[in-house]
């Protein structure tokens, strides 16, 4: 294992430039990061730094961002803005705790609240949070990584002086046909940790913009009320695009899925080159969602954190990879 300071200097001394070979990206931005593999898989995982970091923003997770994973000769992730901005732009599984944060509801504006994976931002004079605004980081909190060769573990560490404190760890292990990530939140303070919290998986399988090859399949029959404004269908299981998507936005909110933890599973496949993953993540959903632009998909699932003080919640991701 290496030290977080030895491998801050490395990457210092020697920072890397690697290109992922897709038809939406020309080059992509520098910022620190490392690279894990084994015989199968290949991936590149961002370090939190709030300087030079690839994401600088205040909506998702610092912790652990993945800019590419490559296996069997595919790519499944990748950069899709058009321009690149580390205020705004996310790679790869951007997760987030969608609700306000800790003491956003107490704090007046020009004080302090707390998002988790990012640090102490500044409320704004406004009538409610907007996850699209970008707040002032006031302070990044302190921030642990450790790495092997195969798996990296990032910790982010808050204490407040208004009743919240955590050590939120996020450990990604690589595996023969994808990878693991482990979360776990323990609630240091005085006050209840309760938050929901997503993933806004940004696939890009090889770069392909959306098209009939690419659906999206879950274990059981799927509807929607939103308007799918002739780009996509949902037919029982399955999500599929009825046309080349080269512009516009689709997003809907999906009904069908239960309480068991079963049920917070999907997979993301292109037909034509048998390129796929499957997401499974072993809490239950309490809300599921699909947005897309054409250059990524996002298959969102949400679930529900909540830790009294003293005690940890830990819960675990698992991306299976698959070429057929």
């Amino acid at each position: 294992m290496k030290s977080i300071l030895f491998y801050l200097l490395l990457i210092g001394a020697c920072v890397q430039k690697s290109k992922v070979v897709t038809e939406n990206v020309l080059s992509e931005p520098q910022a620190p990061f490392v690279l894990l593999k084994n015989e199968q898989v290949k991936m590149k995982v961002y370090l939190p730094d709030i300087k030079d970091g690839i994401y600088v923003g205040t909506r998702y997770d610092h912790a652990g961002i993945i800019g590419s994973v490559r296996y069997k000769g595919h790519e499944y992730f990748g950069f899709w803005k058009e321009k690149y901005d580390p205020l705004v732009g996310m790679y790869g599984p951007a997760e987030t705790y969608k609700t306000a944060g800790l003491g956003y509801d107490q704090a007046e504006p020009g004080e302090s609240f707390i998002r988790i994976g990012v640090g102490f931002v500044k409320k704004e004079d406004e009538p409610s949070y907007d996850y699209h605004n970008i707040y002032e980081i006031v302070d990044h909190g302190e921030w642990l990584v450790d790495t092997g060769e195969d798996w990296i573990s990032i910790s982010h560490i808050i204490d407040s002086d208004f009743g919240y404190g955590y050590i939120y760890k996020k450990t990604i292990r690589l595996k023969d046909d994808g990878f693991q990530t482990e979360y776990s939140l323990t609630n240091t303070g005085e006050k209840l940790i309760s938050s929901d919290q997503y993933c806004h998986n940004f696939f890009m399988l090889d770069g392909v913009k959306c098209n009939p090859s690419i659906e999206v399949r879950y274990p059981y029959p799927v509807t929607t009320e939103d308007d799918l404004k002739g780009l996509m269908s949902v037919t029982g299981n399955t999500l599929n695009f009825t046309k080349l998507m080269e512009r516009g936005t689709v997003f809907m909110k999906l009904k069908g899925y239960g309480t068991s933890i079963e049920d917070n599973l999907f997979t993301v496949e292109n037909t034509e080159s048998g390129a796929g993953v499957t997401v499974s993540v072993d809490q239950p959903l309490v809300k599921l969602e699909f947005w897309t632009n054409g250059k990524t998909l996002c298959p969102e699932n949400t679930i529900q954190i909540n830790v009294a003080p003293g005690e940890v919640q830990v819960w675990n991701s698992d991306y299976t990879l698959f070429v057929k």
